[in-house]
């Protein structure tokens, strides 16, 4: 009986994991007509982890021999992860119905992307990092490359696979180095030996610290590591897009908060300028190349290498108000995306998708709480106050500008009025251009309440931050003890 508080903190993770293989025998004995049903039950399993997360597995504690831990940063990423997964999953169903893509798999893979996620918040070593890692991509590099009959959808799975892969062999080369001059692949231990006490640092631990950071850029798609991003985003089927842009780049954005802020907490001389280098970058890119994009799905994901680079000014700080901004930043940050592709899933005519960003022409008048919602996502996204967006970017900044690096915050504020030129372009293009042919209705009852749920959130978050507020500086505050 001793070893089952023992194995507490990780319940959330093993209730994925056997749900997991319980669904894919249930899916080989069914076959694809349960795929709703499969996806369904995913659905329920994500709630039931989300549980686990808050209550008994949010005590703070270690599990696998230390190689697993939990804390209230674990705690508070991981419930973004699951929320995050479980709403591109909704949104997903009625997409896979009329695609013709209902295969059991699908649900199942999204499962287990999702416990490699979960693993990787939690890990204290360099070796769970990146066993989590592995097992989160290999899933996503299926889903990606999905629809087998779409040249697009194949191309897109390949890139990110061969991409993917480098950025793993990457990845894994700087835990080796690390590793090689240290001895040791323990986040606490490697804290001790960097720390004022220890034994100082070579410099063969700053290279592997260097590929490490380059391996975890890749999977926020930071620049210079972005490139596979707009196309991956452009031809994997839209649900998998969306999938991308929020659980797996929330995952990726906690274990690199928690990688540089534990282990490599001491050495941030080393790494600072790192970070400042791929913020800067990533935010300049994403606003200056999104402004000459036609595909909405391509504007996505300049959007988000943008997004991720505004996220990395609090981690460029060094501080824990800095790390506080990212996550709260990453926190609405869900919610803005989310909203923001259920508007483009429901951007259907005549029974196909349709991606350009002209089909919006008009969508004030023939569906205006449909183009209601897409402004708020687009004033948010731009930073426009009182919308949440305002204050994922003002917490960054305060916290920049409290370090004081004024000049990355002037580049971070010119950079987001660039990125207001392409938002306020497709609020001009729903609103004043002239109207095309109206989209398919009825929406769907599963992206009607996403959106709503998600415009509401991001439009009324004003009234009472601070609940996540707290959770956020609760969070930011373990990883600095």
């Amino acid at each position: 009986m001793a070893a089952v508080p023992a194995l507490m903190p990780v319940l959330a993770e093993m209730l994925l994991a056997v749900a997991g293989m319980a669904l894919l025998l249930f899916g080989v004995f069914r076959g694809d007509r349960a795929t709703r049903l499969i996806a369904w039950l995913t659905v329920a399993v994500f709630g039931a982890a989300f549980l686990a997360v808050v209550g008994p597995a949010s005590a703070p504690g270690a599990a696998l021999e230390g190689l697993f831990v939990v804390d209230r940063f674990a705690v508070f990423m991981k419930t973004l992860v699951l929320i995050g997964a479980a709403l591109t999953l909704i949104m997903s169903l009625g997409y896979i119905r009329r695609e013709n893509m209902e295969r059991f798999e699908f649900p199942v893979l999204m499962l287990f992307a999702t416990l490699g996620m979960l693993m990787m918040i939690s890990a204290n070593d360099l070796i769970a990092l990146y066993m989590g890692l592995e097992l989160q991509s290999l899933a996503l590099y299926v889903v990606a490359a999905f629809r087998r009959d779409s040249l697009r959808s194949t191309e897109a799975g390949l890139k990110y696979f061969v991409l993917g892969a480098l950025a793993s062999g990457m990845l894994l080369y700087g835990c080796s180095l690390v590793y090689g001059f240290t001895g040791t692949t323990r986040f606490e231990v490697l804290a001790d030996l960097f720390g004022p006490g220890g034994a100082g640092v070579s410099t063969g631990v700053v290279v592997g610290m260097v590929f490490i950071a380059a391996g975890l850029a890749f999977k926020v798609s930071a620049v210079p590591f972005h490139m596979w991003t707009p196309d991956v985003y452009e031809g994997a089927p839209t649900p998998v897009a969306a999938f991308f842009s929020v659980a797996p780049k929330i995952a990726a954005v906690a274990l690199l908060l928690r990688v540089m802020a534990q282990p490599f907490g001491d050495l941030v001389a080393q790494w600072q300028q790192i970070v400042v280098f791929i913020s800067i970058a990533s935010m300049l890119l994403g606003s200056f190349a999104a402004l000459a994009q036609t595909n909405i799905k391509r504007l996505m994901a300049y959007s988000s290498i943008g997004h991720i680079g505004f996220a990395l000014l609090g981690l460029a700080a060094g501080t824990t108000e800095g790390v506080r901004g990212v996550i709260l930043y990453m926190a609405i940050y869900l919610a803005m995306n989310v909203g923001c592709w259920g508007c483009i899933l429901a951007m259907r005519r005549q029974e196909r998708m349709v991606e350009g960003i002209d089909d919006l022409a008009g969508l004030a008048r023939t569906n205006p709480l449909m183009a209601l919602a897409m402004g708020i996502f687009m004033f948010s996204m731009a930073g426009i106050p009182p919308l949440a967006g305002f204050f994922a970017k003002l917490y960054v900044f305060l916290a920049v500008i409290e370090a004081g690096m004024y000049t990355l915050a002037v580049i971070g504020v010119l950079s987001s009025v660039v990125a207001a030129v392409y938002y306020l372009r497709i609020v001009k293009i729903m609103y004043f251009d002239e109207e095309g042919d109206p989209f398919d209705s009825p929406v769907g009852g599963e992206l009607t309440f996403i959106m709503a749920g998600s415009g509401l959130f991001v439009l009324l978050f004003f009234v009472y931050p601070t609940p996540l507020v707290r959770g956020a500086q609760a969070a930011a505050a373990a990883l600095f003890p």
